[in-house]
């Protein structure tokens, strides 16, 4: 009877729809809609501060992009002063000279595109041009550093330490990583990865070192090659001193394979690689080990084979090609690690002997859910002191506790109050001081404004080192000497400041100018907070209204979601200023008001609130819909002009997943659906997210399992609505399979939907982004709001973004084909 009521409710709105006339939209309508990505905005906010990067003597670098150009600027804390690191016009000159009929294009004093800079000797520094390096002296003449030499062709396997006698085949394609190497913090060594082994490359020489030889195919060294990321970029954590590695060997003999075809007119060729999935009774393993760069002598860790996981991400590395988990004490005699259990509700904390490869067991700790993820760093070792902090939610907020290195003893409880606990970029030994940044500690302030703290080691005064009501970005010095602190809202434009590690102003770096911006008749989103699920728990998000706004209409809602739980949309917009956030402000101007809402389950709160929607399979289930529904009928109620009764929705990846799920479950409330690259069944996705959020996998005498409750595809019947399924072909991320589960669902239920599969693309759509985005508005356009989209409008082509956002500098658009599911 409700399906039947249902459908009766939905036939009426179609009749008031058609009964109403459709507007016409033309191609000036888009035009205007256009003009407010991010492509055609970023370039008119001015002096937002860009590459900040302490420099060996304590300084500070960072790039200002202004009117006339970018300035390249040097402030120096222990002075309070601000200067240019150099003259851009003389510069360009000595660069252009240099690089002779190399360049790539000429330089001028407005466009270096210097994208990192060192000091050197004599008043002479070295600086990073169109991926090169170039050594300047204090007369400005300035020479390129020779390439490093070509890495050699495949070798056949030496004895190990020495270096290799016969070439025999060219390597195989690389699917993902680069050639480039590892880099050791000397700078001096590359390590690599070639036929299974790790080997390194002096960079000045090129001469090349085996330093393996026993790895084998499926069960090679240093290599990440398992779920979402298959790189064969080497994967090591160095010692200071760059004279020890800690690696793996990665054990995929027994994982599972994922296949992918291209679209061609000719003979495909077949892309495989090691993919362990939810459920599975074998997945990848890692067997670490402790290698001498100089001697190649490799020790392997007494230990049981680790799970391939990290404390911090869906990873062992979580960045930077470094193994995360692990660290190595100053004289490289110690190597501390953290083991993590398959569903990560169990950490152990352990130190080894290098030498020998004893291991100790340290720490341990158990949760019932998940442990973690609200602090980008969870644990750090204080060698001297014989110690190590550690992250932990036990009291329902992310905290730093301090134990004993040694015995594993709790010596005290280091951070306090509400709020968890987000980073910790500085410790400060020498002086028993903890610098952390948190979300959620001061009171009257949007819970997800980031603010850096001090504490001492011992718990007492801690204090809030940022006082604007804003979301703070810092960097910090090494010592803790001082700090950048760039800070906004989304309505505020940024400041940027340098403090000293009191907190007390040295100097101000600049402020960005969004004049020009506001001309053009940009508005900022709204804040706004409304209702959870269970009618009193607060939820945080956006509203974007048209432009030309009108209080007296009522305007459809389009809802643009992400369900975590290790993210939100609204997070990952960020809540700092900026003069787009992906296409919202461009859809709201087609006549639309776009919303995003935390919902529970997301992550930056509490404890219980990010548990809300994990934990089980059947809460990850719910993808935050119920609030999502909540929150919306909680904006009705405060805004007249939200029209609750045509609400769509939309997402990328778990966006995508959440999106077909409100499609399904709130058939009634979601009219409208675009659902991206969606997980839409957790069992066909890598093994480390889900099984993280949901714990394993459980399969019931009679054939059932625990996880059937969040799949899509059983849901599919209940689809009353307009739904679009996109996925790339080629999605190694999110494979397509997830995609085509839900459409043969929908086609044994007799369900009418729409479908676009795009040829050849990985997680993100590459060139075809601004293809979907322009079918993304007409979809909308078409069933949400009733109108009639222009013919095939051509949005601006991604190469022509590409160039413009490369104007100067390297493009801070990233590429998420290599993320995890956002």
């Amino acid at each position: 009877m409700k399906r039947v009521a249902s459908v009766v409710m939905v036939g009426v709105a179609c009749v008031s729809m058609t009964a109403v006339a459709q507007k016409a939209y033309t191609v000036q309508d888009y035009a205007n809609a256009e003009r407010w990505m991010s492509y055609n905005v970023n370039s008119l906010v001015k002096h937002t501060m860009a590459g900040v990067t302490y420099l060996a003597d304590g300084r500070v670098f960072y790039r200002d992009p202004g009117t006339g150009g970018t300035a390249y600027m040097i402030a120096d804390p222990a002075k309070g002063t601000i200067a240019p690191a150099f003259d851009n016009a003389k510069l360009a000159a000595a660069l252009n000279d240099a690089m002779g009929a190399s360049a790539r294009q000429k330089l001028t004093a407005a466009r270096l595109g210097v994208t990192s800079y060192e000091p050197e000797s004599a008043g002479g520094f070295a600086v990073m041009v169109q991926g090169a390096k170039f050594h300047c002296n204090a007369m400005m003449k300035c020479v390129a550093e020779p390439p490093p030499p070509p890495p050699a062709a495949t070798q056949e396997k030496p004895q190990v330490g020495q270096a290799p006698t016969r070439p025999v085949a060219p390597p195989a394609r690389r699917r993902r990583g680069g050639d480039e190497g590892n880099v050791s913090p000397d700078k001096k060594l590359a390590a690599f990865i070639r036929d299974s082994n790790l080997w390194v490359r002096e960079i000045a020489t090129g001469k090349e070192t085996a330093l393996t030889t026993d790895g084998v195919k499926d069960f090679g060294y240093a290599i990440d090659n398992a779920g979402w990321q298959h790189s064969e970029g080497a994967v090591v954590t160095w010692s200071e001193d760059s004279k020890k590695i800690a690696t793996f060997q990665l054990d995929e003999r027994k994982t599972g394979m994922m296949y992918l075809v291209p679209v061609t007119n000719r003979h495909p060729t077949l892309e495989a690689w090691h993919y362990p999935l939810v459920g599975d009774k074998d997945v990848t393993m890692i067997q670490p080990v402790v290698i001498d760069v100089t001697t190649a002598q490799v020790t392997r860790l007494k230990s049981p084979p680790l799970e391939h996981r990290s404390m911090e991400c869906d990873d062992v590395s979580c960045g930077e090609g470094k193994w995360t988990d692990v660290e190595f004490s100053p004289d490289n005699k110690q190597l501390a690690f953290v083991a993590t259990s398959r569903d990560h509700k169990d950490e152990w904390v352990k130190v080894a002997d290098t030498a020998t490869g004893e291991v100790r067991d340290v720490y341990h700790e158990h949760v019932p859910t998940y442990y973690g993820w609200q602090s980008r760093t969870d644990w750090k070792v204080l060698w001297g002191a014989n110690e190590f902090l550690w992250v932990s939610e036990r009291s329902n907020w992310a905290q730093i506790y301090r134990y004993d290195l040694k015995t594993g003893a709790l010596r005290n409880e280091v951070t306090h109050g509400d709020g968890p606990v987000t980073e910790i970029p500085c410790v400060d030994e020498k002086h028993g001081v903890v610098y952390f940044t948190a979300v959620g500690k001061e009171k009257g302030e949007e819970p997800y404004y980031q603010n850096l703290y001090r504490v001492g080691l011992d718990g007492k005064d801690q204090r809030l080192l940022t006082p604007e009501v804003a979301t703070h970005t810092i960097t910090m010095a090494k010592d803790g000497s001082s700090f950048v602190d760039v800070y906004s809202t989304i309505e505020k434009p940024q400041t940027a400041v340098l403090r000293d590690n009191s907190g007390k102003v040295l100097a101000t770096l600049g402020k960005q100018d969004v004049s020009a911006l506001l001309a053009a008749g940009w508005k900022p989103p709204m804040e706004v907070k409304v209702k959870a699920r269970d009618g009193k728990t607060p939820l945080y998000g956006f509203v974007w209204k048209p432009t030309n706004f009108d209080a007296t209409k009522k305007y459809p809602v389009i809802d643009n979601v992400y369900p975590g739980p290790q993210g939100s949309i609204c997070q990952l917009m960020g809540r700092g200023f900026s003069a787009a956030k992906g296409d919202e402000q461009a859809m709201a101007d087609l006549g639309f008001v776009v919303v995003c809402i935390d919902g529970m389950g997301n992550p930056e709160r509490s404890k219980e609130f990010h548990d809300a929607h994990a934990s089980t399979p059947q809460e990850m289930g719910d993808d935050t819909i119920p609030d999502q529904v909540s929150g919306i009928k909680d904006l009705a109620a405060q805004f007249p002009w939200v029209d609750a009764t045509r609400v769509g929705i939309w997402g990328h990846s778990g966006g995508g997943n959440a999106t077909a799920s409100a499609m399904f479950h709130f058939p009634e409330f979601f009219k409208v659906g675009w659902a991206e690259s969606g997980n839409h069944d957790q069992r066909e996705y890598e093994d480390d997210w889900d099984e993280r959020w949901a714990g394993l996998e459980i399969i019931s005498p009679d054939g059932k399992s625990n996880y059937d409750e969040q799949a899509n595809q059983n849901y599919a019947k209940n689809l009353m609505g307009h739904l679009m399924l996109v996925h790339g072909t080629m999605d190694d991320n999110v494979p397509p399979n997830n995609t085509l589960l839900v459409v043969e669902a929908l086609m044994k239920a007799n369900k009418s939907f729409d479908m676009l599969m795009v040829p050849n693309v990985h997680h993100g759509y590459a060139e075809m982004s601004q293809y979907i985005a322009r079918r993304r508005w007409d979809y909308f356009v078409t069933w949400l709001a009733g109108g009639v989209p222009p013919e095939n409008y051509q949005m601006k082509a991604q190469a022509e973004i590409q160039r413009a956002m490369m104007a100067d500098g390297p493009s801070t658009d990233a590429d998420d084909d290599d993320d995890p599911v956002y």
